[in-house]
């Protein structure tokens, strides 16, 4: 272990400078929308990450998974071109440009070469102003998330997750599949979708992060010219917080496999909440650290019940839930339950050790410069920092945040946010003894 946390602290030493060295630039625009943007100059590529706040939580309905569903044709035509045409393009200038929708944002990727950029920023622009949605592409990308959702239903890890949304979310949207179902999705049209980008799609929800071969002039330019033709405003729209259980439950979903698919949550705590960064540290060492985890080190390690037990935070806009997981025989699900529990509670009324903390800080900031390996990677980060408002300067100060966190925060924190008794448990498959 020593050596093992020996090697990342010299790994941080080499690598420390780099991240420093990173420059985050803002580059506010005249249509009224900025971007964060870090200059890479070595290599000729650019990479952009966009997003508009309000995605498939915001979905009507009757018209679940519409989101999901302009994502995946957004970029199948645009303009004059058709989707054969369209898609055509990017492929022999080596674009690379994707759409996708979560519970909160519908996001988009662009990665481009140098020489193609006017090529690439054209599309998207097409794509962004102009998408045709015609017949073919619909009935045919239908088609292909029709059948995902049969699939999905057929899969124990995504049966367990969806019965575990509609108990911790109850009526609120984050309940609803991002899919949607075979009958919302079947009931979906082109008007639907044309309504989707002429309300959602607007300047004032719209964060973009950008990295590599350009200047913040030319960005400026750029971003003018792509999204000048947008509406300044989206469709107003609120949702509600939503209230997650109490107290926990357990659910078993009868289904013939060899080993059971385990998911279990409790409430978590929201990105901007002060206790966020002694919460993140506690989860490394309880089940988010791999290897090195306690739930890896008891369930898998100690008693071979798992190959895999983890655990995470997820913040969203309205909610927070901490979030785990685990498969196992189904002979094994009852004593797995048992010491996930039973490290639940340890952690909550024991704490961690001061070495457990030195350990786990010196990895968190050692192993933070191997973010920072790709264009792609930077431009995610410069967009996540401009969705949670964390500031440009995020970089410079998130491993001080880091090593911030003392031994009487994480202990405090485990003590208020863990309640083995608040934990829900869905389990798939046909687990003994439960």
């Amino acid at each position: 272990m020593i050596l093992r946390f020996s090697a990342f602290l010299v790994l941080s030493i080499l690598l420390i400078s780099p991240v420093q060295a990173i420059e985050v630039k803002r580059v506010d625009t005249d249509i009224g929308v900025s971007a964060l943007l870090v200059e890479d100059h070595s290599n000729p590529i650019i990479a952009m990450r966009i997003a508009f706040h309000g995605g498939a939580a915001l979905d009507p309905m009757d018209q679940e998974g519409l989101a999901n569903l302009v994502s995946a044709l957004i970029d199948e035509g645009a303009g004059d071109l058709d989707s054969q045409a369209f898609q055509g393009r990017l492929e022999d200038f080596s674009i690379s440009l994707s759409f996708s929708a979560g519970k909160d944002n519908f996001s988009g990727t662009l990665t481009t070469l140098t020489e193609n950029r006017a090529e690439a920023f054209s599309l998207f622009k097409l794509a962004m102003s102009a998408p045709r949605f015609d017949a073919e592409p619909i009935e045919r990308i239908r088609s292909q998330i029709l059948a995902g959702i049969r699939q999905d239903s057929e899969d124990p890890n995504s049966i367990a997750y969806e019965h575990l949304n509609k108990i911790m979310f109850g009526d609120h949207p984050y309940a609803r599949q991002t899919d949607g179902t075979e009958e919302s999705v079947q009931a979906i049209t082109a008007d639907h979708m044309r309504d989707f980008v002429k309300n959602r799609l607007a300047l004032d929800n719209l964060h973009i992060g950008v990295t590599g071969d350009i200047t913040a002039d030319e960005l400026k330019s750029v971003l003018q010219d792509i999204f000048g033709g947008l509406p300044k405003h989206a469709k107003p729209w609120k949702l509600p917080v939503a209230k997650t259980p109490t107290s926990g439950t357990q659910k078993v979903i009868n289904k013939a496999v060899l080993q059971s698919a385990i998911v279990f949550a409790q409430r978590g705590l929201m990105r901007k909440n002060p206790d966020f960064y002694p919460a993140y540290v506690m989860n490394y060492i309880l089940g988010g650290g791999g290897f090195v985890s306690r739930l890896y080190r008891e369930v898998r390690e100690k008693r071979g019940l798992a190959y895999s037990v983890y655990s995470y935070l997820t913040p969203m806009d309205h909610a927070a839930l901490y979030i785990g997981g685990a498969g196992t025989a189904n002979a094994s699900v009852s004593e797995t339950l048992s010491v996930i529990r039973e490290q639940w509670a340890l952690m909550r009324d024991q704490g961690i050790s001061s070495i457990e903390l030195e350990n786990t800080r010196t990895y968190l900031t050692g192993s933070y410069p191997l973010r920072f390996s790709s264009n792609g990677k930077i431009a995610n980060m410069l967009l996540g920092i401009e969705l949670e408002n964390l500031g440009a300067d995020f970089f410079d100060r998130r491993n001080s945040l880091v090593e911030a966190v003392t031994l009487d925060d994480v202990n405090r924190v485990a003590r208020e946010l863990l309640d083995p008794d608040n934990l829900t448990f869905i389990v798939v498959g046909e687990p003994e003894g439960l």
